[in-house]
């Protein structure tokens, strides 16, 4: 059939011309002529098939075999083109799972069908009718009964255009799941890979769990809070940046394998990478290090690639990432040396030699940095965005890690790592931090940062040190992002393409 609509003139979705408002008083005027008749909005349709479950069903039945069996359906979605001939016509309707044709014909539906000839594109309807092969071999329902179920006042966008400000598919995205089957499919995919990371988990014997979104004290991450006000315990609370304290909690009353998959607030800018509110999977295991953490992370990436999308190369962007091996280790010194020959081997934990080499990369810096801080700051100059093939950079300074464990060997950093694919960090896991005076003593320093301005330093959390008191065992932890993630896997260039209502300015 054509895919053309001879009941409506498409517009772009939130235009505002003339064109778009003519045609949604002429939508207004056929709904207050349903309204009149008492045929608005009916609720009584039962539909019983499927688009995609019928294509399966019968997709070995020809024409023949389908006319002997004369299988009546009744199926319902919402209508995304149709063709008016005379006395017969067709259409097409979506439901969640794909598309059908409709085969409809005036001696059969009598004024129905004179009704239909003005309905829309974008009305959904419901279809009582028998199964049948066109002469092209097209699957189509031989229509019986028609019901319109829901006008549609607004105008789809063109079929073969769809929403071409991108903004406006992020601000309206039910439009653009509307029109788009590549949207569509970025979110079922999305809802494929959580529930895989939760088999994953389960099957591990993790426990999953819920922590508090609202906290009195926003720990478990350096990050800037959004902060409110409980008005019946009059007091100021934030929500998360992070469920970490309050998971290790869980840990240290005997939970030995929780996880939780949930939101995380942080009032941060806004970027391709970057949205105030996203999803993360944060876990922990008792009696594990950062090492084992490592080799799990590997097991989910590997289970992800081979069992949603059948191979361990994965392309994105343009760039193929091959997830098969063991993933490269290498130190934060190891790449910054690798990355920038001119280093000194000897003065990488040199505050002056280290201040003197950011000053000369033009890397903002403040009076408090001490080494562990520049260094850092130098590895996201010259060093992550270099990190192409899936590869845990290690070894971060304690300076930066106030919830790690230090290394045994070398006390200027801890057992942490970050996983880096291109270019882009995925993942945060480290051996936990259970000695509750070197966590207390952390905290103060942390306090310290923050009363000298830094708004991304930790509070101090009393309680979370006392539940370390009573004894946290040997622990590894984990957070990956799920956004990323799902970018990564579905080939999306932005992290607004992977939320369903990402977060923009307000309409003007």
């Amino acid at each position: 059939m054509s895919e053309h609509d001879t009941g409506s003139e498409p517009a772009r979705a939130g235009a505002t011309g003339p064109t778009e408002n003519h045609l949604i008083a002429e939508r207004r005027a056929k709904l207050a002529a349903l309204r009149e008749r008492g045929e608005a909005f009916p609720n009584d349709f039962k539909r019983d098939a499927l688009a995609q479950h019928l294509a399966d069903t019968y997709a070995a039945r020809d024409a023949a075999a389908l006319e002997a069996l004369a299988i009546e359906v009744r199926v319902a979605g919402r209508m995304m083109a149709k063709r008016v001939m005379g006395k017969a016509s067709f259409a097409r309707i979506e439901d969640q799972s794909g598309s059908i044709q409709l085969f409809l014909q005036q001696p059969a539906l009598g004024e129905t069908y004179e009704a239909f000839r003005g309905w829309d594109v974008g009305d959904i309807v419901g279809a009582r009718g028998t199964l049948f092969r066109t002469r092209t071999g097209e699957l189509s329902v031989r229509v019986q009964a028609l019901r319109l179920l829901t006008k549609s006042l607004r105008p789809l966008p063109d079929k073969w255009h769809g929403i071409a400000d991108t903004e406006l598919r992020y601000r309206q995205r039910y439009v653009d799941l509307i029109m788009s089957a590549a949207s569509r499919r970025v979110f079922e995919t999305r809802t494929r890979i959580t529930r895989y990371l939760r088999d994953f988990l389960d099957a591990s014997g993790f426990l999953e769990v819920e922590t508090p979104m609202l906290q009195p004290i926003p720990g478990g991450a350096a990050a800037r809070p959004f902060k409110t006000h409980h008005n019946a315990l009059d007091m100021d609370m934030y929500l998360r940046i992070a469920p970490e304290l309050y998971l290790k909690r869980l840990t240290v009353g005997g939970f030995e394998r929780v996880y939780e998959i949930n939101r995380n607030f942080r009032n941060e800018g806004l970027s391709t990478q970057h949205n105030p509110e996203f999803t993360m999977l944060e876990l922990y295991q008792a009696y594990a290090d950062y090492d084992d953490i490592m080799r799990l992370v590997e097991a989910m990436f590997h289970g992800i690639a081979d069992t949603l999308f059948g191979t361990r190369r994965i392309v994105y962007q343009g760039t193929e990432y091959d997830l098969s091996g063991p993933f490269e280790r290498l130190t934060i010194e190891e790449i910054l040396l690798a990355r920038d020959p001119g280093l000194e081997r000897g003065s990488l934990r040199d505050l002056r030699y280290l201040r003197g080499v950011c000053d000369r990369l033009g890397i903002a810096t403040t009076p408090g940095d001490g080494a562990g801080k520049l260094q850092i700051a130098l590895f996201e100059k010259i060093g992550e965005h270099t990190l192409i093939q899936p590869t845990f950079a290690t070894a971060y300074p304690i300076e930066v890690s106030p919830l790690s464990r230090c290394n045994d060997a070398d006390p200027f950093v801890t057992d942490r790592f970050e996983l880096f694919i291109g270019g882009r960090e995925y993942a945060n896991g480290f051996s936990e931090l259970n000695d509750p005076e070197d966590q207390a003593r952390r905290f103060r320093e942390q306090v310290e940062r923050k009363r000298a301005g830094d708004e991304e330093a930790m509070y101090f959390d009393a309680d979370y040190v006392r539940a370390l008191e009573y004894g946290l065992p040997p622990t590894g932890g984990l957070g990956v992002g799920i956004d990323r993630l799902v970018m990564f896997f579905t080939d999306s260039p932005s992290i607004r393409d992977v939320l369903l209502f990402p977060h923009l300015r307000p309409e003007t």
